[in-house]
């Protein structure tokens, strides 16, 4: 009998909340969301149609996710350096029996609507046992710039479309059978080889080497430098034949950039002023003066000050602090 198995995607660095999220403590471990992280509530809401969790992560906090993973049967594939989405996929379903289910996620989205949810993934497992690779695509609430789309009809899918402008995304919205790209996928780990072999068979080969070189559960670094760098939307599902979307109603969110962090810290309560800035962190007192919808967040080390309609470029800030070689990242 096939398991249900969710892999957990554990690589990102989270760069777009700095100076919160950082290389040693990315954005999925900070208990930033009523006391759990993001990672031990993906861990959570999958358990309840999973019956294994394989973590794909990083060299670099693999420690961090060990004591939430103690809680669970679950198993360990440790990247020596991130080769994108594709390729941590294989990982896992190399790892595991050709029939198991692969339920994938990011560790570091936000989802509200248990039932919902648990719904999609279901209809989602029922799709893959019948040999398809299934995508989820979320209803769209607003013309959501910072997302990529999926284009359906029914359950089928018509293409996927890089993020919009503003006035394409509005267009999405008005046309009705446009949902955002959620980032989790379900299906066999047979289906996921066969059809990545068929399309990549560069990265299939490549990405095998490092597996199949891998010692103590740590991939081999050599050979993980020479895996191409493709996300599996990139890689496969925008170029397979053989797609599923199940359109899901439960809320979600990437949680990828302070805006967004702020929406979900003011649903619970968090204090902002009467002109909608807020104070992320620290314990000092802060007047905001002639400054409307601006976001302070305080570390030890460091402080941000921004404009929310200024969340994406964080992670310019963070590029530049890396090309420095600075500590603060």
């Amino acid at each position: 009998m096939s398991n249900v198995i969710n892999v957990i995607l554990s690589g990102g660095v989270g760069s777009r909340l700095w100076p919160l999220s950082r290389k040693s403590k990315p954005k999925q471990y900070l208990p930033f969301f009523q006391n759990k992280s993001l990672f031990g509530l993906t861990i959570e809401r999958n358990e309840k149609v999973c019956n294994h969790v394989l973590l794909v992560g990083s060299v670099q906090n693999i420690d961090l996710a060990k004591e939430e993973l103690s809680k669970v049967s679950h198993d360990i594939i440790v990247e020596a350096v991130p080769r994108n989405t594709a390729a941590a996929i294989a990982f896992a379903a190399l790892s595991t029996d050709p029939d198991d289910i692969l339920v994938v996620t990011p560790s570091d989205h936000l989802i509200e609507g248990e039932e919902q949810y648990l719904q999609a993934l279901k209809r989602g497992i029922e799709f893959a046992k019948e040999g398809f690779l299934v995508t989820f695509g979320i209803n769209p609430t607003r013309p959501e710039t910072g997302y990529g789309y999926i284009e359906a009809a029914g359950t089928d899918v018509l293409s996927f479309r890089e993020k919009p402008n503003y006035e394409t995304a509005k267009d999405f919205i008005k046309q009705g059978n446009f949902f955002w790209n959620s980032g989790i996928f379900c299906f066999k780990a047979s289906t996921y080889l066969q059809e990545l072999e068929r399309f990549d068979p560069k990265l299939y080969t490549a990405a095998k080497a490092a597996f199949d070189g891998a010692k103590d559960g740590v991939l081999d670094e050599e050979l993980s430098m020479r895996i191409p760098s493709k996300s599996v939307d990139y890689a496969i599902m925008e170029r397979s034949d053989s797609i599923k979307v199940v359109p899901s109603f439960f809320q979600w969110s990437d949680m990828g950039s302070f805006d967004s962090l702020y929406d979900y810290l003011i649903t619970k309560g968090h204090p902002k002023d009467e002109a909608g800035n807020v104070v992320i962190g620290g314990s000092k007192h802060t007047v905001f003066l002639g400054l409307k919808n601006c976001i302070v967040v305080n570390t030890d080390d460091a402080v941000l000050i921004m404009d929310k309609a200024h969340a994406q470029d964080v992670k310019h800030v963070y590029e530049t602090l890396e090309k420095e070689g600075s500590t603060l990242v």
